[in-house]
């Protein structure tokens, strides 16, 4: 193959980040990834004698699983959908591993053996999955050499630091997490679970008190333009498979995605009924037609993620908003380091592209930052930055010179044993 390639003289390394949405793959030196797909799978228990691999398939003894967005919304008979992480850190091995095969020959096309791999982990990760997933990455997957390096880690070098104090909001949690001189302060992370998924079962609720149908795409054979605010008109479609719960659930929730991302605004300034009324109000069509204006619904929503303490069902909750995150996770730091985590208050992922977050944090970091010391926020405009900040950092990271000593060779790994993630990659 060496004939076709052009890079024979050195071998791209790959960066894998791999979030609880989505999965982001690629070469390192590359400004963006390659692959970015979902996190979720479907997965099907596999009848005997089924051999036949379509796209996008992947099968292990027994199970099918459906991989990549495409795959993922066929509406299937009983297919379920299932994530390999729990918390950020592998739960599901099998999955993790039919997610890995599928970005090797479906966006990689490359064979595993011939790339360095950097890995992104979440700062909590433990010893045992950092263990085992050195271990299988070197012994099933035969690569050349390996890293694993924290999130938090790698979207400060994205943004040109090494010393921080990096917000990531995603879809399962908000994290504060200081990071000094590229290494995290373990004893100053702060995680909330008010994020993307809190905001999705918000508007849910939204929608169940509006009385509002939330019909998936694939069930909808055709529609009518209605007026604004008049019942639905549309067809559903016949001979539908019997989908599972979890999967019609999953397809609910990417149009409810979709309406956080066009219609919700954080305020700027903590929610007020008189204010909210006064706001322009913003116009969306379901997938079913059905269209309808909001108004004070669009910043009453997002509300919860900076004042949790008036959400319904949260009573008596001891959550942190945003803002109470960082300054609890920077208290947590040594006195004579705190000047440098205010100074780069770093915000990434991709809850903070709700319109009007970064504005709100500052508003509210402003309050608090003791008088002494300088705040800067820094949030990159490009939604592409946000999303995709940690694989940058490590495409980054990855094609230094410097960076070359660092890696865990095959080598090494054969002489040290899977033990040596622990000393080599802090």
């Amino acid at each position: 193959l060496t004939s076709l390639s052009p890079r024979t003289d050195e071998v791209g390394a790959l960066v894998f980040d791999i979030g609880s949405f989505s999965v982001r793959a690629g070469y390192a030196g590359e400004d963006c990834p390659k692959a970015d797909f979902p996190t979720t799978v479907g997965l099907l228990a596999a009848e005997e004698g089924g051999g036949l691999e379509l796209e996008g398939e992947k099968e292990k003894k027994g199970k099918i699983f459906h991989i990549d967005t495409n795959a993922l919304h066929v509406p299937r008979d009983g297919a379920e959908v299932m994530s390999p992480l729990k918390n950020g850190m592998i739960e599901d091995w099998e999955c993790f591993r039919a997610i890995l095969d599928h970005t090797y020959s479906k966006h990689v096309k490359s064979e595993p053996n011939l790339h360095p791999v950097l890995m992104s982990e979440a700062p909590w990760n433990t010893r045992a999955k950092r263990e085992k997933l050195t271990e299988l990455m070197f012994e099933q997957y035969n690569i050349p050499a390996f890293f694993l390096c924290k999130t938090a880690v790698l979207t400060a070098f994205a943004n040109g630091r090494s010393t921080g104090l990096v917000l990531d909001s995603g879809a399962t949690h908000t994290t504060a997490i200081p990071v000094h001189d590229g290494y995290v302060l373990q004893q100053g992370i702060v995680k909330s679970p008010l994020a993307g998924d809190f905001i999705s079962m918000q508007c849910r609720e939204l929608f169940q008190e509006m009385a509002i149908d939330i019909i998936p795409p694939y069930m909808i054979a055709a529609k009518e333009p209605v007026r604004e605010g008049a019942p639905p008109n549309w067809k559903k479609k016949e001979k539908l498979p019997q989908v599972s719960k979890s999967w019609h659930n999953y397809m609910c929730n990417e149009v409810i995605q979709d309406f956080q991302a066009s219609v919700l605004q954080v305020s700027d300034s903590p929610y007020d009924e008189q204010v909210a009324a006064q706001m322009p109000t913003v116009h969306y069509e379901m997938p079913n037609g059905y269209n309808t204006d909001y108004g004070a619904e669009r910043l009453r929503i997002p509300e919860g993620l900076f004042d949790p303490s008036n959400v319904k069902g949260l009573s008596g909750n001891t959550m942190l908003g945003v803002g109470h995150v960082v300054t609890t996770s920077i208290g947590m730091c040594d006195i004579d380091i705190r000047p440098g985590l205010y100074g780069s208050v770093i915000v990434t992922g991709g809850n903070t592209l709700l319109q009007g977050f970064t504005d709100r944090l500052n508003r509210e970091l402003s309050q608090k930052t003791p008088p002494s010391m300088r705040l800067k926020l820094i949030a990159s405009n490009s939604t592409m930055e946000r999303k995709f900040s940690p694989w940058i950092g490590g495409s980054i990271l990855a094609s230094l010179g410097t960076f070359q000593q660092m890696w865990i060779s095959k080598q090494e790994y054969e002489e040290g044993g899977k033990q040596c993630v622990e000393r080599k990659c802090p």
